[in-house]
C-alpha cells in the first residue's frame, strides 16, 4: 500500500541498489536540503533547523502471539516539522523500519506537503515487523498495541497517521477506532487512507499512481513528447505503479514493461497493464506464466522514453545510473535515485521528475480526505479526481517555473519551492525563545 508519499513504496520488487553504495533516506534527505539551500537566499539557520526533526517516538509494543509467546516489537513516530501544519505522513510494518528511515522519510513528508502547497508538516513512523508473519488477529493486536502506544502525539490537528508498506485501510480504521474509544467520539480525522464507510476518501488508494502519470503526462509535453508515442517501464507493479501504468496506458502511452519482487515482464509492442494482477490483487503475479522473465536491473536499463521507478528506495545508484537508457525518469517511489545517481543523470542529460513532486498523490487526497472528515460532507470519486488534477497541475506549474528561471534541476526546483515555503512560514511564526 502506497503512502502519502509514500510510495511508491510498495514491496513489490526488489533493490537493486549496489552493496558497496548505502545512503539511508535521512542521509539523501539532508543532503538533497542543504543542496537547495545554495539556490535559495535564506536564512541558513532555517535549514539547519529543517535538518532535523522536532520529534522521534520510539515505543516497545508488546504482542501475544496466538501461540501464547509474547514478542516485543519495536516501532516509531518521527515528527519533522509542523510549522505550516499538522504532521502528516504513513506508517510502515516492514522489517527494515529504522530510526534514521523514519526522520529521513518524514522530512520528504514536510517537502512534498510544502510542494503542494498544503498545511500539513511531515511525518513517519512504523513497526519494525513482517507483516507477512503475522496472523490477521495478530496483526490487529500489534496494531491496536501501537496505536495506545502513540496516542498521545498523534490527532487531527496534531499528527495524522496514513497507509505505507506493510499497511492499508483496514490498518487505519483500527487505528481510528482506538483513538476513538480513549477520546470518547468518534475522530475519524485522526488518520486517513480509511475505507471510505468510516470517513475514508474515494480515490485515496490510486491517488500517489495517477499523480505519477498526471506527471509524468506533464513533463512529456514539456519536452514536446507525444503521450502516444511514448514507451513507459515501470518498476514495480504495486499500488503506485500499477495504477500510474493503467492510467498512462489510458491515456495513450505504450506501457512495455513492468514488474515485482521475481522480476519483469518485458513487450516492445507494449503491455495489456490491465490484465496483469497488480500487487495487491495477487501478490507476486506480474510474472507468472512467463518463459521469459527478465531481471530488475535489466528493466531499469532498458531503452525507453519514460522510466518509473515505483517499487523501493536506492534503486537507481552510481553504479548503474550510466546504464539508464530512458529518457525521462519520473520517481513513483519514495527515494528511488542515490544522490551519486543523481549527478550522474544529471550529468548525462537525463531529467529526473522527484518524487516529492510525481508521487505526492496521496497526500494531497490525504488532505481532501481530511476536509471530508472534518467538515463530515463525502466527496464524489469524479470530484476527488478534478480536485487533484487541478492540485498537481498547479505544483507542476510551480516547479516548472523554477526550472525555467533558474536552469536547475527538476529536483532543486521542486526543494526550492517547498523551502521557499517553509522559510517564509518560519520567518513569519518566528523561534520560541
Amino acid at each position: 500500500m502506497s503512502s502519502d508519499s509514500t510510495p511508491g513504496e510498495a514491496s513489490s520488487a526488489v533493490s537493486t541498489a549496489d552493496a558497496a553504495e548505502t545512503e539511508s533516506a535521512l542521509d539523501t534527505a539532508r543532503r538533497q536540503l542543504a543542496r537547495a539551500g545554495e539556490h535559495v537566499e535564506i536564512d541558513p539557520n532555517v535549514v539547519e533547523r529543517l535538518a532535523h526533526p522536532n520529534a522521534v517516538h520510539e515505543v516497545s509494543i508488546p504482542l501475544e502471539r496466538d501461540d501464547g509467546i509474547v514478542e516485543v516489537f519495536t516501532g516509531y513516530r518521527a515528527q519533522h516539522d509542523s510549522v505550516r501544519g499538522p504532521y502528516k505522513g504513513g506508517l510502515r510494518f516492514h522489517p527494515g523500519v529504522t530510526h534514521d528511515e523514519c526522520v529521513g522519510l518524514s522530512m520528504w513528508m514536510t517537502w512534498k506537503s510544502a510542494v503542494l502547497d498544503l498545511p500539513f508538516g511531515g511525518a513517519k513512523g512504523g513497526i519494525v515487523v513482517d507483516p507477512k508473519e503475522l496472523s490477521a488477529d495478530e496483526n490487529e493486536r500489534l496494531t491496536r498495541r501501537f496505536a495506545q502506544e502513540i496516542r498521545d502525539v498523534i490527532g487531527p490537528n496534531r499528527d495524522i497517521p496514513a497507509p505505507d508498506m506493510g499497511t492499508d485501510a483496514q490498518t487505519m480504521a483500527w487505528i481510528m477506532d482506538v483513538y476513538s474509544m480513549q477520546q470518547g467520539e468518534t475522530t475519524p480525522g485522526v488518520v486517513t487512507g480509511k475505507p471510505p464507510v468510516v470517513g475514508g476518501s474515494y480515490g485515496r488508494e490510486e491517488a500517489p499512481g495517477r499523480s505519477v502519470a498526471i506527471v509524468a503526462r506533464e513533463v512529456c509535453k514539456y519536452y514536446d513528447r507525444s503521450l502516444a508515442e511514448t514507451t513507459v517501464a515501470v518498476q514495480g507493479f504495486g499500488s503506485v505503479g500499477a495504477n500510474a501504468a493503467r492510467q498512462l496506458d489510458d491515456w495513450g502511452a505504450s506501457v512495455v514493461a513492468v514488474s515485482d519482487v521475481n522480476g519483469a515482464v518485458h513487450d516492445p509492442a507494449g503491455l495489456d497493464v490491465h490484465a496483469i494482477p497488480t500487487h495487491e490483487e495477487e501478490p507476486e503475479a506480474v510474472t507468472a506464466g512467463v518463459d521469459d522473465v527478465l531481471p530488475n536491473e535489466k528493466l531499469l536499463k532498458l531503452d525507453v522514453d519514460v522510466l518509473i521507478p515505483a517499487a523501493v528506495g536506492n534503486v537507481l545508484t552510481e553504479a548503474n545510473a550510466g546504464d539508464v537508457r530512458a529518457d525521462l525518469v519520473v520517481e513513483g517511489a519514495n527515494g528511488p535515485t542515490t544522490s551519486a545517481a543523481d549527478t550522474v543523470l544529471d550529468d548525462r542529460g537525463v531529467p529526473v521528475i522527484p518524487d516529492i513532486l510525481a508521487n505526492a498523490g496521496g497526500v494531497t487526497v490525504s488532505y481532501f480526505e481530511w476536509l471530508q472528515d472534518i467538515n463530515r460532507r463525502a466527496w464524489t470519486l469524479e470530484e476527488v479526481n478534478e480536485e487533484l488534477e487541478a492540485e498537481m497541475l498547479a505544483a507542476f506549474e510551480d516547479v516548472r517555473t523554477q526550472v525555467d528561471e533558474r536552469g536547475v534541476t527538476w529536483r532543486d526546483a521542486a526543494y526550492i519551492v517547498a523551502l521557499s515555503r517553509l522559510a517564509a512560514a518560519q520567518e513569519a511564526r518566528g523561534l520560541w525563545p
